[in-house]
C-alpha cells in the first residue's frame, strides 16, 4: 500500500467478531436486504435440445474476477425461464459450491443464462448498492472463511440462498462504495502486476534449473571439451572421451512387485522399508535426493514369495505409472512396488550422477509415456533409456556443481515465493482494510499518468 491512509472520525459497534466497529456513517445489514440473491436453473440433461436454447454459466466458468465464455453449453430456457434466469450486465455472480464464494461480475451485453451451482446477486433498486463494492467484501470473506465458520462446528459444501441471504456485510454509501471499488481496483492491480512478475520468475527459474542439469549431465563442465554425436536425440553431443550406451550396460535394472494382499502371513512382521506410490510426493518437487520412511513395509516372507527384491542402499529408484518421471536414491536397503524401475549402479556410475540424468531426461519421459488414463513407462522402453558415463572424477564434479548451482536456484525461487505470499497477505489485509472501514480513502485519486509507482 503506497502512503498512508487514516481511520474514520467516527465509529459504531457493529458486529463482535468480523465487524467490531464500521463507521458512524455506515449501515450494517443482511446481503439479502441490500442484493436479490437468485440461484440458476436446475441443469435438465433432457432439455438440451428445443426451441428456446440459450447458453450458460456452470460453476467452473465463474473464476475469482474472471468468467469464462469460451465453449459454454446450451439449454433450452422456457420465456418465463429466460427472464427468470437471464444474468445482465452488472450483475455478481457467486459460487455456491465448489470454492463458496469465489465471484466475477457480469460485463457483457449479450443474453447468457446460468445454471443452479450459481446465484446471481443484483442490487435491490431501493439500495442503490455497488456490486463491485460487494465483489470485495464476498472476497475478504472467503480469505475470513466466514461463509464455513459461520455454519457452525460442521463445515458445508454449499452456501445455500437463504445463508448467504443472512450473512451480515458493511455498506457505506454508494458514493462511497463507488469510491471504495475504484481505489481496491487501482491498488490490487499493482499488486496482482508485482505478484505476476514473480511468478515469471519463478517459472524461469524452474526452466533455468532444468537447463542447468540437462547442459551438465550431457555436455560436461568443460565448455572446451571436444564434442562427438552421442548418436541419441535427447543427449545430442557428448565430450568424445565420455562413454555413452543403453543404461542396462551401466546399471542392473531390477523389478518391484506387491506381495498378495490374500496372503495375510505376508503382511505379519513388516520391518522391511517398502517404496510405493503412496510415498511419491517425496518426490514431486525435485528437492529431494534419498527416500524419506514409507508407508508401509512388507515382511521377509512377502518378499520371498513376491517379484519384489530387497535392493541395496545406493539404488536409484524412477516412478514409472501414474506419477512418471519422480526419482530419488534408497538411503538402506528397501524394496518398492511395481510402479518403479529400480537402477543398481555398477562401479562405474555414481548413484547421484545417475539420478541427475533422471532429472534431465524429464522431456524424454514426456515422449514416452503412453496410456489415456494412468500415464505409463513401459519396461521395453525403461530397458532400452541410454545414459552418457563421463569418468569417475568428472561424474564427481558434476554433482557437486549441481548440487551448488540448484540450491543457488531453489534459494532464488523460495526468495520469489515469499514474495508472492507476503503481496497476497498485503492484498487480503488492503481489501480487509478498505471494505470494512478501517481506512477513509474518499480523498484517494489515482497518480496522474506516467507517475505511478512501477
Amino acid at each position: 500500500m503506497r502512503g498512508a491512509h487514516h481511520p474514520y472520525p467516527d465509529y459504531s459497534v457493529a458486529d463482535a467478531q468480523w465487524f467490531p466497529a464500521i463507521p458512524s456513517h455506515w449501515a450494517f445489514a443482511k446481503c439479502g436486504q441490500r442484493f436479490e440473491v437468485m440461484l440458476g436453473k436446475m441443469l435438465d440433461s433432457s432439455r438440451v435440445i428445443g426451441n428456446n436454447l440459450g447458453r450458460y454459466l456452470r460453476n467452473t466458468d465463474v473464476q475469482w474476477d474472471l468468467i469464462n465464455e469460451d465453449d459454454l453449453p446450451q439449454m433450452d430456457f422456457s420465456p418465463g425461464e429466460r427472464e427468470r434466469y437471464l444474468v445482465q450486465k452488472g450483475d455478481l455472480l457467486v459460487c455456491e459450491g465448489g470454492e463458496i464464494g469465489r465471484s466475477a461480475i457480469w460485463t457483457r451485453d449479450y443474453s447468457c443464462y446460468y445454471q443452479k451451482a450459481l446465484h446471481r446477486l443484483r442490487p435491490h433498486r431501493s439500495s442503490r448498492d455497488s456490486p463491485r463494492f460487494m465483489f470485495y467484501s464476498l472476497a475478504l470473506a472467503v480469505k475470513q472463511s466466514r461463509f464455513i465458520a459461520g455454519a457452525g462446528a460442521a463445515t458445508i459444501a454449499h452456501l445455500p440462498a437463504e445463508s448467504l441471504r443472512r450473512y451480515r456485510f458493511a455498506f457505506p454509501p454508494f458514493v462511497e462504495q463507488i469510491q471504495i471499488a475504484k481505489f481496491l481496483d487501482y491498488e490490487t492491480a499493482r499488486i496482482d502486476a508485482l505478484i505476476e512478475k514473480q511468478q515469471q520468475l519463478i517459472a524461469l527459474l524452474k526452466e533455468k534449473r532444468q537447463a542447468v542439469i540437462s547442459h551438465a549431465v550431457t555436455k560436461g563442465l568443460n565448455p572446451n571439451a571436444p564434442m562427438r554425436d552421442s548418436g541419441v536425440e535427447w543427449l545430442g553431443d557428448v565430450p568424445a572421451h565420455w562413454r555413452c550406451g543403453k543404461m542396462k550396460y551401466f546399471a542392473s535394472l531390477r523389478s518391484g512387485h506387491t506381495p498378495s494382499r490374500s496372503k495375510p502371513e505376508y503382511w505379519e512382521d513388516c520391518f522391511i522399508p517398502w517404496f510405493s506410490l503412496a510415498d511419491v510426493w517425496q518426490l514431486r518437487d525435485g528437492k529431494q535426493t534419498f527416500l524419506g520412511e514409507t508407508k508401509e513395509s512388507i515382511s521377509e516372507l512377502g518378499l520371498a514369495n513376491s517379484a519384489a527384491e530387497l535392493l541395496p542402499a545406493g539404488t536409484v529408484v524412477l516412478s514409472r505409472t501414474a506419477s512418471v518421471g519422480f526419482s530419488g536414491i534408497m538411503p538402506v536397503p528397501m524394496a518398492t512396488t511395481q510402479d518403479f524401475v529400480n537402477w543398481v549402479p555398477g562401479d562405474a556410475l555414481s548413484s547421484t550422477y545417475l539420478l541427475f540424468v533422471f532429472r534431465a531426461m524429464a522431456p524424454e519421459f514426456e515422449r514416452l509415456k503412453m496410456g489415456s488414463t494412468h500415464k505409463t513407462i513401459y519396461m521395453p522402453d525403461a530397458m532400452r533409456f541410454s545414459c552418457p558415463l563421463p569418468p569417475s572424477d568428472e561424474q564427481s564434479e558434476i554433482v557437486d556443481f549441481l548440487t551448488r548451482k540448484v540450491q543457488e536456484l531453489e534459494d532464488a525461487t523460495n526468495r520469489a515465493r515469499d514474495l508472492v505470499d507476503l503481496l497476497q497477505e498485503r492484498r487480503t489485509a488492503l481489501i480487509s482494510a478498505a471494505v470494512t472501514g478501517k481506512i477513509d480513502v474518499r480523498s484517494w485519486q489515482p497518480p496522474a499518468s506516467g507517475s505511478a509507482a512501477a
